[in-house]
């Protein structure tokens, strides 16, 4: 065949310009097919809404008529083959799954195959046309998986703008509400446990700190929000982390993503509508967790009360007055002073019975007593500097009329 110039027309990938008008013109046909194919072969294909089968139609026949003009000039393949998803609806990829769209292009090709030896005008030309749907095929399926790559890029920086957001309102406090929805809508449980861990960053890239923090709560199983705030970490950790050691090992296993420096845990709350208590003190436990500088890693906020006290945290100073101080006092003058005179002799049994004038005994018991009531031991050094420290506190507390 010869063009306008009497010069042969030229071919393109082996076929002449007959076999690619032929083509070109049975492009429709070919994407019906290929659908009437999809619908047959595929179960969720054809229970899905005439307007999104519509849709799947227009994106098949853009492939065919892609397939032409590949033909006619492979160099602009990949622009060509990026077409046929260029144009499509965003919110395909919402309704079809990456696996179900790679079954499409799959069943797509084989009708192909099977049709197109009928427009060769030779055995050349049929090797020529099945070669070529083989490599625009795998066009096809490297623009599908961008596609979805992309789509799924948008989503994820989405949900991480969203989770930075929850966040964020828990460790400022703001309404409960707008928490939940959010927190609702990235997939957490608003009935689940929550407690608040803070630190130093692993790492001063975001997504970095993002995939370990995520890895790390795969493999203790447990639902993870968190946010990169600055120079410091916030995570909020799913489910009770309180009790058994069980339950205490998820702590230090989650505490690993942070950076050297200490980490600090809130108290786990029985939901996230009340994880930001956790969070206030897990923050106000971070910032005086200086003044014990072998404070074990992590260290539970209520463990730092002495040093938040110190460092004038008024919450700090009405827990040691609740759980200490009053209780002390309301067992009697007694208990309070024996406690008080054990601190003061430097933890010495014998001078703080010979101070007091009673048996060591009684003072053993009344040490024992006291333990019961607070939680704390006196003869244990750290024990003894919490209540130390709460009954001077409870004193000011006294003075200054707020007790």
């Amino acid at each position: 065949m010869a063009d306008t110039t009497g010069r042969p027309a030229p071919k393109h990938h082996g076929l002449s310009a007959k076999t690619l008008r032929s083509l070109e013109h049975a492009s429709g046909r070919l994407a019906s097919a290929s659908v009437a194919e999809m619908e047959r072969r595929l179960v969720w294909f054809a229970r899905l809404p005439a307007d999104q089968r519509a849709s799947v139609l227009l994106i098949t026949q853009t492939g065919a008529s892609g397939f032409v003009a590949w033909l006619r000039d492979s160099k602009e393949a990949l622009q060509l083959t990026t077409e046929a998803f260029r144009d499509a609806p965003t919110e395909v990829s919402r309704w079809i799954s990456l696996r179900q769209a790679v079954a499409m292009v799959r069943l797509a090709i084989e009708v192909f195959e099977e049709q197109l030896p009928e427009f060769a005008a030779s055995e050349a030309e049929r090797a020529a046309l099945i070669e070529g749907i083989l490599r625009y095929g795998r066009e096809i399926a490297f623009a599908a998986a961008n596609s979805y790559a992309a789509a799924a890029e948008a989503r994820g920086a989405w949900d991480a703008r969203l989770e930075a957001l929850v966040v964020d309102g828990i460790v400022r406090g703001d309404a409960e509400e707008s928490v939940l929805s959010r927190a609702a809508a990235l997939g957490w449980d608003p009935a689940a446990a929550a407690t608040v861990l803070v630190g130093n960053p692993p790492s001063d890239d975001p997504p970095t700190v993002v995939f370990d923090v995520r890895a790390r709560a795969a493999r203790v199983g447990r639902a993870v929000l968190l946010s990169v705030q600055g120079s410091r970490l916030v995570i909020v950790i799913g489910g009770p982390t309180e009790g058994g050691p069980k339950e205490r090992e998820i702590l230090a296993r989650m505490s690993t993503v942070f950076a050297e420096g200490p980490v600090v845990a809130g108290p786990t709350m029985p939901t996230l509508a009340e994880a930001h208590h956790s969070a206030a003190e897990a923050l106000s436990g971070l910032r005086a967790v200086v003044g014990w500088p072998s404070a074990p890693r992590p260290v539970r906020s209520d463990d730092l009360l002495p040093e938040r006290a110190l460092s004038g945290d008024p919450g700090a100073e009405r827990l040691l007055v609740d759980r200490v101080a009053r209780p002390l006092e309301e067992a009697g003058a007694a208990l309070q002073r024996t406690v008080e005179t054990y601190l003061d002799t430097g933890g010495v049994l014998e001078r703080c019975a010979q101070t007091l004038f009673v048996h060591p005994n009684t003072v053993r018991y009344r040490l024992r007593k006291a333990a019961e009531l607070t939680g704390r031991n006196p003869t244990d050094a750290r024990d003894a500097l919490v209540l130390r420290v709460a009954l001077t506190v409870g004193r000011l507390a006294r003075a200054r009329g707020l007790w």
